[in-house]
């Protein structure tokens, strides 16, 4: 990608009036937009529910998103309540084999029981190994070596724009919680994303996954990582405790 001008400026997208405007930041030839609505009503909720085949979490935004693109059009990212779902395990191999489980699964059928073969089994912790997804002509990401210059990221540069997004979020019938949010810094020269899912469930397990996305504006390079990690809660509690 050729590199663009060097303006820096907050701005709003046309949206109706009355629905609140995304937040809008173009750097360096590329454009970072976030938008934070509040939580899906009844029938949209319904709609994703067919759409998706599986049970939505409790709160899902799905309105909100974090886009990353090339004011040139010819590369972009965004981060959605929705992909991210679609990649949850639908076959149930993935399941969290605990206690609460049948009850859980119980409770989301009554919820949805007007929609036929919807409510299946499938991983109802919502983990997700969702790393955004690539607009449609963008240039592939390619499997490399080179990883996230995090001692650039340490300098003390000026913080242009910052934003905590969050897509869903479930309690887990009340056994914990599940989360996927997305935080953005953009800095004068570059950016970084973190996409989150987070996962407690008491007294059985911590699970994490990552995808972080750096992009820097000069070179116009874009590195993604993505990291998978959990441990048993006992383990972590224990080492917390020791602290």
């Amino acid at each position: 990608m050729a590199s663009a001008g060097s303006a820096s400026a907050m701005d709003a997208a046309a949206v109706s009036p009355g629905v609140q405007r995304p937040n809008v930041i173009s750097v360096k030839g590329f454009r970072i937009i976030t938008q934070k609505l509040p939580i899906l009503k009844a029938e949209p909720i319904e709609e994703m529910t067919k759409r998706l085949g599986i049970a939505p979490p409790e709160m899902i935004f799905g309105d909100n998103h974090v886009t990353i693109e090339s004011e040139k059009k010819d590369w972009g990212i965004t981060f959605n309540a929705f992909d991210a779902l679609d990649r949850v395990d639908k076959t149930g191999t993935s399941m969290l084999r605990v206690a609460h489980s049948k009850e859980w699964q119980k409770s989301r059928e009554k919820a949805h029981e007007g929609i036929k073969d919807v409510v299946k089994p499938f991983d109802w912790s919502y983990t997700t190994d969702y790393m955004g997804t690539v607009h449609p002509n963008s240039r592939p990401f390619e499997t490399t070596t080179k990883s996230i210059p995090i001692e650039l990221l340490k300098r003390p540069d000026p913080i242009l724009f910052f934003d905590e997004v969050i897509l869903y979020e479930d309690e887990l019938a009340d056994n914990g919680i599940a989360m996927l949010s997305c935080k953005i810094r953009v800095m004068p020269d570059r950016l970084l994303l973190l996409s989150r899912f987070f996962m407690r469930l008491d007294n059985v397990l911590f699970r994490l996954r990552d995808t972080r996305l750096y992009v820097d504006f000069e070179s116009k390079e874009v590195i993604r990582e993505y990291q998978s990690r959990e441990c048993d809660y006992e383990r972590v509690r224990q080492v917390l405790c020791s602290k």
